[in-house]
């Protein structure tokens, strides 16, 4: 069953005291770049560093006395991992956060320094099954996108971009495991019933795209560098949203996703992740697609990218 704007609005509520509203602003140096006018909803200042920090809250303020007292588990390959680790501690509940080895060292130690026990599995499918053993010992599970709170909580992005960004279009937002996407498309569907709301994902990270060619989540094979949107799949729930609700979901390679971080530092001023970047070469498919008369929301998701990160990156795809 879908989430209603209802749902956002409650989340909204709910998280205010403990996140923050981000800025909307427009990008005269992404516009320049594109072509078209160009706004961006920054998540990258959210507090942890990404949107995660909207879900992983409304889920923690959701809980029994008797789940907070027995402490949560979250499975991650980074942005998600540090937000329950840094919420929970916040709200004084224990958290054991599981991420694959790949997942970046700045993750594994922001959610060490907030308190959290890291466990590392040697994949991500592996991670998922530890925590499915986790849970049998009574750990709440902080999932990344297969809920409906967390789902709701994520569609605060677009509830605010629906508010505080003057005519869109367009909307580009990066996939993970959907959860993201799902809540911002309800929240501005109902706000703005005609705008397009676009997904984008790595290759080798690729489980909406499969999910949509198969017509229900499947599990797909995960190589890609960009391991903050590496879901082993997609839900049957962050599923239903997007078959529903989004227009399309566009798929870019590693090298450009890691070109759109540097071209989003030079022209926008931002440092951000892959993640993030991956929505640049997105935007530019998208206009070759619809024209230049587009009016483009792009959702900097996050941040939590360390410059040497950037630079091995860059280096692996011979990138400048």
């Amino acid at each position: 069953m879908l989430i209603t704007a209802r749902d956002v609005e409650a989340a909204a509520a709910q998280i205010t005291p403990h996140v923050l509203r981000t800025p909307t602003v427009t990008s005269p140096g992404l516009t320049g770049l594109l072509g078209a006018p160009v706004t961006t909803k920054l998540e990258l200042l959210q507090r942890t560093g990404s949107f995660k920090s909207r879900g992983a809250t409304a889920k923690l303020l959701s809980l029994s006395d008797e789940e907070r007292a027995a402490g949560v588990v979250a499975v991650s390959g980074g942005n998600h991992g540090i937000a329950t680790a840094v919420m929970a501690g916040a709200l004084g509940i224990d958290a054991t956060v599981v991420m694959p080895r790949t997942a970046p060292r700045r993750a594994v130690e922001t959610a060490e320094a907030a308190g959290a026990h890291v466990v590392l599995a040697d994949t991500m499918d592996a991670a998922f099954a530890h925590v499915d053993e986790l849970r049998t010992k009574g750990l709440t599970l902080v999932h990344p996108f297969d809920d409906p709170v967390v789902i709701a909580a994520q569609g605060t992005v677009g509830l605010e971009l629906a508010e505080d960004a003057g005519e869109l279009t367009d909307i580009v937002v990066s996939i993970g495991g959907g959860g993201l996407i799902s809540g911002v498309a309800t929240a501005l569907k109902a706000r703005r019933p005609g705008i397009r709301v676009w997904g984008v994902e790595t290759e080798g990270a690729q489980a909406m795209t499969a999910a949509l060619a198969a017509g229900a989540p499947v599990p797909v094979r995960l190589t890609s560098v960009v391991t903050t949107l590496s879901a082993p799949s997609a839900s049957p729930l962050t599923y239903e949203h997007v078959s529903t609700l989004v227009t399309d979901v566009l798929t870019v390679t590693d090298a450009e996703a890691v070109q759109g971080t540097l071209d989003l530092a030079e022209h926008a001023k931002l440092w951000t992740e892959p993640a993030a970047g991956c929505v640049l070469p997105a935007a530019r498919r998208i206009l070759n697609r619809i024209g230049k008369n587009a009016k483009l929301g792009l959702i900097i998701c996050g941040g939590n990218a360390t410059t040497a990160d950037v630079h091995a990156w860059a280096e692996r795809f011979n990138l400048t």
